[in-house]
């Protein structure tokens, strides 16, 4: 019996793992925890906000599935990877914003860290065994979002609902207008960095409109595997929260005669310059990936509340970045002051770029 603590227990991933956990006689949940909203009863320990540390000491869990939103699952993320706890990982922020503290903790902690995102689950899969010098490239695939195809002029007045109104996926409100900017596969680019040891130049994002090839590795003889399946955010779940089992989920298998189009272009960095700030922000290391997303979290925040334009949100993270010497974080006090300024900063330049 594996016990479970889900962290975000009320987000589009906290719910579809409480599916999971209770169609899977081999799995408990022993603790959850929300943000705001009440979840009394939910598990033999609950917390709302607060410190989620506490509640995991208290848990005792074989398995942390971290699924809140943002920089805020940073210290769960942590907690976990230093005790050496599997952690089942769909909160990307916190592996973006303190990677280098993360995989430090992660090599002390000996745990396992398995990734919830639904590509970095499948390139998890795809590398799994396979020796480091055989791996040529990686390659992840982004939907392109509700404005696939549009120029960065037809960008400039769209709206809030119909950046919600994705195409393939059902996600938070958060993660989906990332989705619609690009900027969540560069935050996906900086994960999967830290996930599989890559270097940037060998991680590359294409556009998959149907979103059915999750990732794909390239190897040195010239072949490339690919994962592939319906875009349902179950089966990583699932696959996280029972590895190194393959337990049955309710998806359907793929129907290859029904007529899948497998389709892949470039993204138009032109029009999505957030992936493109985002690669930079990962090559450039130390706290840049801290500063970039704690922008973006602002700015997101700003054009979901009609502050912003949507245009706005990369321009937030631009300048931000440029107005912070993103110098290297010795531990987790220091990366929440950069965290703390980067947010400061960009509220105040979301302020100047009102709608």
């Amino acid at each position: 019996m594996k016990r479970i603590a889900l962290l975000g227990a009320t987000g589009s991933i906290g719910r579809q793992a409480l599916e999971i956990v209770a169609a899977h006689p081999g799995l408990e949940l022993v603790a959850a925890a929300s943000g705001s909203s009440p979840i009394d009863g939910l598990a033999p320990l609950t917390q709302v906000g607060g410190d989620l540390t506490d509640l995991l000491e208290r848990a005792e869990p074989d398995v942390v599935l971290n699924a809140v939103v943002g920089f805020a699952g940073l210290p769960a993320t942590l907690w976990a990877l230093e005790k050496g706890v599997d952690l089942a990982l769909a909160n990307k922020e916190s592996l973006v914003a303190g990677g280098d503290l993360a995989v430090s903790a992660w090599r002390r902690g000996g745990g396992r860290l398995l990734p919830v995102d639904s590509e970095h689950s499948a390139a998890f899969q795809l590398l799994d065994g396979q020796p480091a010098d055989t791996v040529d490239s990686l390659v992840l695939t982004a939907s392109g979002g509700p404005f696939r195809g549009r120029t960065r002029a037809e960008l400039a007045d769209v709206t809030a609902l119909e950046a919600l109104a994705h195409p393939t996926w059902s996600m938070g409100p958060k993660i989906t207008v990332d989705s619609a900017t690009l900027m969540n596969k560069g935050l996906e680019l900086i994960e999967a960095h830290f996930l599989f040891d890559l270097p940037y130049e060998r991680i590359e994002v294409v556009v998959h409109p149907t979103s059915v090839v999750h990732a794909l590795v390239r190897f040195r003889d010239g072949a490339s595997l690919a994962h592939l399946g319906y875009p349902d955010m179950r089966v990583p779940i699932s696959y996280a929260l029972t590895y190194p089992e393959r337990a049955a989920t309710p998806i359907g298998a793929l129907d290859l005669a029904a007529g899948l189009i497998l389709e892949f272009q470039a993204p138009d960095l032109e029009a999505f310059s957030c992936l493109a700030l985002a690669r930079a922000a990962g090559e450039a290391g130390d706290t840049a990936p801290c500063v970039l997303n704690a922008a973006n979290e602002v700015a997101v925040s700003a054009f979901l509340e009609g502050r912003l334009p949507f245009l706005g949100i990369a321009d937030v993270v631009e300048r931000t970045l440029a107005q912070i010497d993103c110098v290297p974080a010795a531990d987790l006090a220091e990366l929440t002051a950069m965290d703390a300024e980067a947010r400061r900063i960009a509220a105040a330049l979301t302020r100047q770029l009102v709608h």
